[in-house]
């Protein structure tokens, strides 16, 4: 009997790469995954309360650029004082207002208020308006480039579906599949060991 060793490499290589395969899918899996699950807490994050009352901001300007770019998303906390240099997030924030956020150029106090000029780093101009105190949301801890755009998205009603929706689905069909299959693998290994038994 011969026997073909090319076709036994190749039969080799074939199970090397299906192997590969589903190590990359794996991977890609687990990545999408935690994509999916990063992005719905951060949005969850932005509209629900945070431990130590830290708030998540989209900036919208690039007058800050380029320490913090346009669609940044900002981490914004409250502090009990602020200093010049501070980056912080102040103004309104409603439907129809967007807050500001600039660097703390000078500080003063007036009748017992603290006052603060402002500006965006962008900017050649301080800010025309002083800030109270009162008026500031809180300082920029940190924020990340580009994620805004993604999170604006993500809260309207097609980002939100393509984004966290349908994504979440695929997940759940895909982990209901794989407990099926092993469901039917069980039932099939038994089914077989029962035949066996009869058999004897």
């Amino acid at each position: 009997m011969n026997f073909d060793y090319n076709s036994c490499g190749i039969v080799n290589n074939i199970v090397k790469i299906y192997y590969g395969m589903q190590k990359l899918y794996t991977i890609g899996y687990t990545i999408f995954v935690a994509i999916v699950i990063f992005i719905a807490v951060v949005i969850l994050a932005s509209v629900l309360p945070i431990p130590g009352k830290l708030e998540i901001k989209i900036v919208q300007s690039g007058s800050m650029e380029p320490t913090i770019k346009t669609g940044s998303l900002a981490v914004i906390k409250p502090e009990s004082s602020y200093k010049v240099g501070d980056v912080v997030t102040f103004g309104k924030d409603t439907k129809t207002e967007v807050p500001t956020t600039h660097r703390i150029i000078a500080d003063r106090v007036e009748n017992g208020v603290l006052i603060y000029t402002t500006k965006g780093d962008a900017n050649e101009d301080k800010d025309t308006r002083e800030v109270r105190k009162d008026e500031i949301i809180g300082k920029t801890i940190f924020s990340v480039p580009y994620l805004g755009y993604i999170m604006d998205f993500a809260k309207k009603p097609l980002g939100f579906t393509l984004l966290i929706g349908l994504p979440a689905l695929y997940i759940v069909y895909d982990e209901v599949a794989k407990i099926v299959g092993e469901v039917k693998k069980i039932k099939k290994k038994k089914l077989s060991e029962n035949e066996n038994k009869e058999n004897i």
